[in-house]
């Protein structure tokens, strides 16, 4: 009898965390998303193609790319652009983390597919960081536009 007591008592009390909601965190959700609408979407306002980046390092734009890929993953494939911060995703709000981003120019966020990539710029903007961009396609297709193109962009 203790045990179904205690089981039901368990049982109430996570099914309780699992059903609660928090207004505040959804209020903030709201702000964020209510301005995505579908006119803003077609535009594509927190993205940044592969050519784009190509292009802008042809320029000599300044720019950042933040590569938020696990340890791994750097070690195996690391993007060879001299101004790339490595930080990974789930260390990257952390506040000394957050110090070493740009606020005056474009970073570009590159993880292996823009996947995490696209949520970590979401949440960069969330926080005031309105020149993060998505690295679309991330560093796939980084690697397959530029093997590609290369030539086009190495001729001075």
């Amino acid at each position: 009898m203790r045990y179904l007591v205690f089981g039901l008592l368990a049982f109430i009390f996570f099914s309780g965390v699992a059903f609660s909601f928090n207004a505040e965190m959804a209020k903030r959700f709201d702000a964020m998303f209510s301005q995505m609408t579908p006119e803003v979407l077609a535009m594509r306002p927190c993205q940044i193609t592969t050519k784009e980046i190509l292009n802008m390092i042809k320029k000599k734009e300044d720019f950042v790319i933040l590569d938020i890929r696990t340890p791994a993953e750097t070690k195996l494939v690391a993007s060879a652009y001299e101004k790339t911060i490595v930080i990974p995703m789930n260390e990257l709000f952390r506040p000394e983390n957050l110090k070493k981003l740009p606020k005056d120019k474009k970073i570009a966020v590159l993880c292996h597919t823009g996947d995490r990539a696209a949520a970590a710029t979401i949440a960069l903007r969330a926080v005031g960081f309105e020149n993060a961009y998505q690295f679309k396609g991330g560093i796939t297709e980084y690697a397959r536009e530029v093997g590609r193109t290369a030539t086009e962009y190495v001729k001075d």
